[in-house]
């Protein structure tokens, strides 16, 4: 076994961002399809470590940088919200919740009623349905051990697990496609859109920001205290009725330092340096998350299991074409938010911003997606998902269990 550490790691997901950023350049269908320069690299190094493992070589990556790169991109979408955009997205939020809702509802229709058709525990379908896919690893452990000692179904965490492997790959795979089929049909702003302007947020990652040392140090204070004024949140909050994950507390401080220290007049955020911290901390975590997956657990999956997924992979297709592009307007900004959409509706919400910009950064840049998918996706939906799962299990079938 070979383990990297902490530096080790950190060259390593380096350089699956270099290699994913050369496989985008150099291979057609990666650059059509706008797939994820991490998740093309990511997905690469994971296969490889697939092929070594079969040689009994298995490297391990120490992934204790992961959470605080997660934190951090969380912490700069909330230092990113100001209360007049969020104002101007308000009736767009409402009815992209209203979508992602009824995604929810479908796939653990879905799974439920596959699971019963191939003759498994209705509770290995909802697994396989929202708690996995759009809920994620943290959502799949926490369920996945209720399910096995509340329920008695065993290897459930195990199965929460590969599910949300399964789903994070995905995710990543099928945002881009969806999006180039659905701007096909609309009018896109293009690249040199605004030209002067400099890129708001996290819109298109490769181009040039100006920013100062000075600025850049201040960007990082605010992180910094967002970090540990939402770790602190989350410790107050735990186990109370108003828990809430630590990346929601942190990006909830990040909305208040962002606004509060605007209200009084003692700092403005610099967006330049927001997007620049906020799109290397996404890159970097999405490298070392891909890159150490372990896809081999999928290979643990038995055919039903394979069959499930699959199924769930082509309704996210398909609501993202036929529902969220649709009740979103059916315009440029609603095909990017279907690419966003298929990110954390299978996978999670670094993969859906991965998404997304992987097509405005082609296309041309569209805010009111980079502003409403981060909102939903921090906020929203882990909370919509807890009530939705709960109403299923008190359908009789999972009552009796």
């Amino acid at each position: 076994m070979v383990q990297l550490d902490f530096y080790g790691t950190l060259v390593a997901a380096s350089l699956v961002l270099l290699l994913g950023r050369g496989l985008v350049a150099r291979v057609g269908f990666l650059r059509t399809y706008n797939i994820p320069e991490p998740v093309a690299g990511g997905l690469v190094v994971a296969l490889v470590l697939l092929a070594l493992r079969g040689l009994d070589v298995e490297v391990r990556f120490d992934t204790s940088l992961q959470t605080p790169l997660m934190l951090a991109f969380f912490a700069t979408i909330g230092l990113s919200a100001d209360f007049a955009s969020l104002k101007k997205g308000g009736r767009v939020v409402g009815v992209f919740v209203l979508a992602v809702t009824g995604l929810l509802v479908v796939q653990n229709a879905m799974g439920i009623g596959l699971a019963k058709t191939l003759g498994l525990d209705p509770l290995m379908g909802l697994l396989t349905g929202s708690i996995s896919l759009a809920g994620g690893h943290g959502t799949g452990a926490a369920w996945g051990t209720t399910f096995s000692e509340k329920f008695g179904l065993a290897s459930a965490s195990e199965l929460a697990m590969a599910s949300a492997t399964f789903g994070l790959v995905l995710g990543g795979l099928i945002g881009g496609p969806v999006a180039r089929l659905l701007i096909k049909r609309v009018q896109t702003p293009g690249c040199d859109h605004e030209k002067p302007r400099l890129p708001k947020g996290f819109e298109q990652p490769n181009k040039e920001r100006s920013i100062t040392p000075f600025s850049f140090i201040e960007t990082l204070a605010l992180i910094a205290v967002s970090l540990l004024a939402g770790s602190l949140l989350n410790s107050l909050l735990h186990e109370t009725a108003f828990e809430l994950p630590t990346f929601v507390c942190v990006l909830f401080v990040g909305v208040l330092l962002r606004n509060g220290l605007s209200a009084l007049g003692l700092y403005q955020v610099f967006e330049r340096e927001v997007s620049v911290l906020g799109n290397v901390s996404l890159s970097l975590f999405l490298a070392i998350a891909l890159m150490s997956l372990k896809l081999w657990d999928l290979a643990a999956l038995a055919l039903p299991f394979f069959i499930i997924l699959a199924a769930q992979t082509l309704v996210m297709a398909l609501f993202a074409i036929f529902v969220t592009f649709r009740v979103m307007g059916s315009n440029y900004d609603a095909a990017v938010l279907a690419a966003g959409h298929c990110g954390f509706g299978l996978g999670a919400t670094p993969t859906a911003i991965a998404n997304m910009q992987a097509v405005t950064q082609r296309y041309g840049p569209s805010q009111i997606a980079f502003l409403v998918v981060p909102m939903v996706g921090a906020f929203f939906i882990d909370i919509i998902n807890v009530i939705v799962i709960k109403l299923y299990l008190a359908l009789p079938f999972f009552a009796a269990a």
